[in-house]
């Protein structure tokens, strides 16, 4: 499909979700944020299986070996070729079954996802000398420290937009960021706002959040746990959670809470669907809803919903 055609069906898709899962209307006006379409993701995982490296075949465990990925940055590309030469040697640890690369085009890491047995240190000795820009430790991604485990938005042209789209015209002298990962939205947060309260449960994240973004309250707590202890409302929330959304609990106690204005940010139209049907028959209305194509060549989408109350 002509890349057009996918940012059109992507918006027709997310508007009919709405009205099948929501049971509302989407805006006639989604706007789009889209960039390059190829060489986009910075993160890759791989599979390994009798001593080749790739994918695996849609709704099953068969591996299709790859060369090259063309949705992949660049450099994860010449960790592809790297990693297939290494395979082809006898100092590859056979155990090792899934990899991962995270790069920021000039340093980059190679977690081990998934391995029968520990890895020696001499196996990311070997990969320093092979890897384009190997790092043992965090990498600094747009100005972020991101560490081993800690999750960050996946497309490396449109981080930035993904940003301001869901933080523009966000006012007032409180916001909350739930799910706040490394702190991505906390450190645009706290420019804007008086007080940041960021919310994390990765281990991981947490000290990553902290360093990034010294001026907000970083929390390590469930989303569902924190809310459940709060009695004021914040002026902003911003909520990026994962792909099960944001659940019945987190969605109750925002609206107990009240506060004047939403911003969720949803991997999954039809958990935001969800999320968003009670959040409007308690009293919200929609500002706005964005479509970021963080994931061109894929049926996936990311969409930002900004709410206030009416």
């Amino acid at each position: 499909a002509t890349y057009d055609y996918q940012l059109r069906q992507k918006v027709a898709i997310l508007q009919e979700t709405m009205q099948r899962v929501g049971k509302f209307e989407a805006p006639r006006d989604i706007h789009i944020i889209s960039g390059p379409e190829w060489q986009y993701r910075n993160r890759t995982q791989f599979h390994i299986r009798g001593g080749r490296l790739g994918y695996l075949k849609a709704g099953s465990h068969e591996l299709v070996a790859i060369e090259k990925c063309p949705i992949s940055s660049p450099v994860i590309n010449e960790c592809i070729a790297a990693l297939n030469r290494m395979l082809k040697d006898r100092r590859f640890p056979q155990f090792v079954t899934e990899l991962e690369v995270f790069t920021n085009e000039t340093d980059t890491q190679l977690n081990v996802l998934h391995t029968a047995r520990p890895v020696a240190r001499g196996f990311f000795d070997w990969a320093a000398e092979e890897i384009p820009g190997y790092v043992s430790g965090p990498i600094v991604y747009n100005g972020f420290r991101v560490s081993y485990k800690s999750f960050f938005q996946v497309n490396r042209f449109l981080v930035d937009q993904l940003v301001d789209a869901a933080l523009a015209d966000a006012e007032g002298n409180s916001a909350l960021d739930l799910y706040a990962g490394v702190g991505l939205f906390s450190w645009t947060l706290a420019s804007q706002f008086k007080t940041v309260t960021a919310v994390e449960s990765s281990n991981a994240a947490i000290g990553d959040l902290i360093h990034n973004v010294p001026k907000a309250e970083a929390v390590r707590s469930s989303v569902d746990e924190f809310l459940a202890t709060q009695s004021e409302a914040t002026d902003f929330v911003l909520a990026d959670p994962p792909r099960a959304g944001l659940g019945k609990h987190a969605v109750r106690h925002l609206l107990r809470l009240k506060p004047r204005q939403i911003a969720i940010v949803a991997c999954d139209p039809a958990t935001l669907s969800r999320d968003m049907a009670p959040l409007l028959a308690g009293g919200y209305g929609i500002d706005r809803i964005i479509m970021v194509d963080l994931f061109p060549q894929t049926y996936h989408m990311e969409t930002i919903a900004r709410l206030s109350l009416r």
